[in-house]
């Protein structure tokens, strides 16, 4: 398999963050958008109430702040007079990303002034405070992701995420199309992006061709469409590399004794290389590997129960002075 180029984000503008999830975080902007141009550093959220209680010696300065119920009601009823003007600029001034106040909250007259004054873009959103924030931490986690792009395809198969690769040609699509025929969901075909969240490999398809894939002979196909809502999938765990080769396997690839890995993003990934053959089910042997895995992920491992088995006959019949027939 060719090494992946892996692509690293270390910012992101606040007009993306604002135009890409507007509507899923119920944000409003209610300033000027001269702000829209700074720079979001870190994947990650701050609450200011430390800063409005006047200490800032740790102030998370890098990350978007979040007003909760907590933070207005400090502002509402206790910060007023000079202190409240000289920690709202203050506050403005250290080159914060932006503001987001929670729960549909009204927003302080003098909280817009001082942001204008500083290019801070003021949001609004209609979530309740933890929800804003569970929301943004994982929309950020997903935006600072490292990802990388592999050709393959991508399979939910019941439950299992199959990476299907190999060389160009050889039927990634056709066998994710059987697969998609016997109830599994397209995530992507021909190029998988994957990214790296917390450890954990998501595939995504580009947007461009989400829901499509070709078929060599019959052109560009859309799953849903033939097939219902449920042969797409939008994202998937990557849990398993299903490697198409035109090769002979070792024997202990046949009998599955040994387990191999690729290694994506820092994280390695089981790997089974299967034969390409005139006559062979692929689809079916795909979907099988695929529910190997499932039942090993649960305590249950095929080829190791077989192996036992084998040993424990081998012993048995040392037992007997090697006569097969007294086994």
């Amino acid at each position: 398999m060719k090494k992946a180029i892996v692509r690293k984000v270390d910012q992101i503008s606040v007009s993306h963050f604002y135009e890409t999830y507007r509507n899923e975080l119920g944000l409003q902007l209610l300033n000027s958008p001269l702000g829209m141009t700074r720079k979001i550093l870190q994947p990650t959220l701050n609450r200011p109430g430390l800063a409005l209680a006047g200490y800032f010696s740790y102030f998370a300065h890098e990350r978007i702040q979040i007003f909760g119920a907590a933070e207005m009601s400090y502002l509402n009823t206790t910060l007023q007079g000079d202190d409240r003007t000289e920690r709202l600029r203050l506050l403005m001034k250290k080159d914060v990303p932006c503001l987001i106040f929670s729960r549909g909250a009204e927003v302080p007259e003098d909280v817009l002034q001082h942001a204008d004054d500083f290019s801070v873009c003021v949001f609004r959103s209609t979530l309740p405070t933890m929800k804003l924030v569970n929301q943004t931490t994982i929309i950020l986690e997903n935006e600072f992701a490292e990802s990388t792009t592999m050709h393959g395809c991508m399979v939910d198969v019941r439950g299992v995420g199959v990476l299907i690769t190999g060389k160009s040609g050889i039927g990634k699509s056709e066998i994710s199309l059987g697969l998609v025929e016997r109830g599994s969901s397209l995530v992507a075909d021909d190029m998988v992006r994957i990214r790296n969240i917390s450890g954990q490999l998501v595939a995504t398809s580009p947007k461009l061709s989400s829901g499509f894939i070709e078929i060599r002979g019959i052109g560009i196909i859309n799953v849903s469409n033939l097939f219902g809502l449920k042969a797409y999938r939008r994202q998937k765990e990557v849990d398993l590399i299903i490697n198409l080769t035109d090769g002979e396997m070792s024997e202990m690839e046949r009998l599955g004794l040994t387990h191999q890995t690729t290694d994506i993003l820092g994280v390695e990934v089981e790997r089974l290389n299967l034969p390409v053959a005139p006559g062979r089910d692929m689809s079916r042997l795909v979907e099988v590997a695929a529910l190997g895995r499932y039942l090993r992920e649960s305590g249950y491992d095929m080829a190791g129960e077989f192996n036992k088995r084998l040993h424990n006959e081998i012993k048995v019949r040392r037992n007997l002075g090697g006569n097969p027939t007294n086994a």
